[in-house]
């Protein structure tokens, strides 16, 4: 017997969302991927390089099983609930894709040309993913918290800095797109 699985709406996952959402602030916990990163860092000795890391990480110990959950939560979706592995987009975006050289598009989740094991031997490749993890790392750091920090923990505060944020990366993303992706590939 084959299983067929559908990824879940919005009107069950967003409300799924929201619930988790309110419980964290209801025990005063506040939820964002990167600050995960710098809790690695401090467990790892940076506190004693630098005083942005000088903080109590085990405070933080359980937003650390959320980065275990959310890997594992992938890799089980993946490879267990999922029939499909390409990612339904507009027919007009593939073609789009596929003329600046990305063949796997519609084909695939990700795209070959950057995220195989051979795209880590391509210099463009590595550089553009080096480069980018770098701005997003940066990026961060400087708006106080990733998209998900601010898209949904500090929306569901209402706090104005989260809205800027997320209307910045809206924009950014937009930009990166439809100005800057066409003149790199």
């Amino acid at each position: 017997m084959e299983w067929i699985f559908e990824p879940w709406p919005w009107y069950v996952a967003g409300p799924l969302i929201a619930l988790i959402m309110f419980l964290l602030i209801f025990v005063g916990k506040q939820f964002g991927m990167s600050s995960n990163l710098r809790t690695f860092c401090t467990m790892c000795g940076a506190d004693k390089k630098a005083d942005f890391f000088k903080f109590d990480w085990k405070a933080q110990r359980w937003n650390l099983v959320v980065v275990v959950g959310a890997a594992l939560g992938g890799f089980i979706g993946s490879h267990y609930l999922s029939n499909d592995i390409a990612v339904a987009i507009n027919p007009e975006t593939i073609s789009t894709l596929q003329d600046l050289g990305f063949s796997s598009a519609g084909n695939a989740y990700l795209p070959d040309e950057l995220f195989s094991l051979e795209a880590l031997t391509s210099v463009k490749s590595l550089g553009l993913l080096l480069l980018g993890g770098l701005l997003i790392g940066f990026g961060a750091r400087y708006a106080g918290g990733c998209t998900s920090g601010h898209a949904i923990s500090g929306l569901s505060n209402l706090q104005l800095p989260s809205l800027i944020a997320v209307i910045g990366f809206f924009v950014g993303g937009l930009f990166m797109v439809h100005v800057l992706f066409p003149l790199i590939f």
